[in-house]
């Protein structure tokens, strides 16, 4: 999962990112509306954790900004406005959840992967194309009902994979979303863990188009 946290607090924003970095998701950070408003224009995530009461640009703004320019990416707003006519605000503005703080970490932890899970299989927690299913809630991956030992990237590639289906997928959108530019100091990382993938999975399974990317056709 890529995801984007804007927040202002150097304490939040820093116990955020490395909780969701620890869990093997990418994950870019800015510190005010304004910045978190460009990357967010500028860049695909799989969801948004946005904070109200920002400099420069408040949360509010930047989700409004975000919905004109039709981008639709999941938003969950934290805030310490924890009225109920705030809430009702920050969802009728097209937010997609909101948690108040102070918050616990495993009820947003959970709450991201609910938004992550409502876009990638309409809130189920089981996908099944083929002969494959993949468990979202244990990251569990099966194939004819035997457990395939995914690693984490090779998880989060095939959930882009499935997130995407029926379309071509180019190295450049699998770079954009997965890797950082350090990981390609190795350029053929992505051939790699696609090669390793297809012989787990198949190859029938990731199809290879020579010119245009892989694809998982469902």
């Amino acid at each position: 999962m890529k995801i984007l946290i804007v927040e202002d607090d150097k304490n939040i924003l820093s116990l955020l990112q490395s909780a969701f970095v620890e869990e093997n998701h990418i994950v870019d950070v800015a510190k005010d509306g304004e910045d978190g408003e460009y990357l967010a224009t500028m860049n695909h995530y799989d969801v948004i954790i946005l904070d109200w009461m920002l400099p420069k640009m408040s949360g509010l703004d930047v989700l409004h900004s975000l919905r004109k320019q039709d981008i639709n990416t999941p938003v969950l707003m934290l805030t310490a406005k924890g009225e109920i006519a705030d809430k009702v605000t920050g969802l009728n503005s097209g937010a997609d959840d909101y948690l108040a703080k102070p918050f616990s970490l495993e009820e947003l932890q959970a709450r991201v992967e609910a938004l992550y899970r409502r876009i990638v299989s309409n809130g189920k927690n089981t996908i099944t194309i083929k002969n494959i299913s993949i468990d979202i809630n244990d990251k569990t991956v099966k194939k004819n009902d035997e457990k395939v030992p995914l690693t984490a990237k090779e998880y989060e590639l095939l959930m882009f994979l499935v997130k995407q289906k029926n379309s071509y997928v180019s190295k450049f959108m699998i770079e954009e979303q997965l890797w950082t530019n350090e990981d390609f100091k190795q350029s053929n990382v992505i051939e790699v863990t696609i090669y390793h993938m297809r012989k787990k999975l198949g190859k029938d399974f990731i199809k290879n188009f020579k010119g245009l990317g892989y694809k998982i056709e469902a």
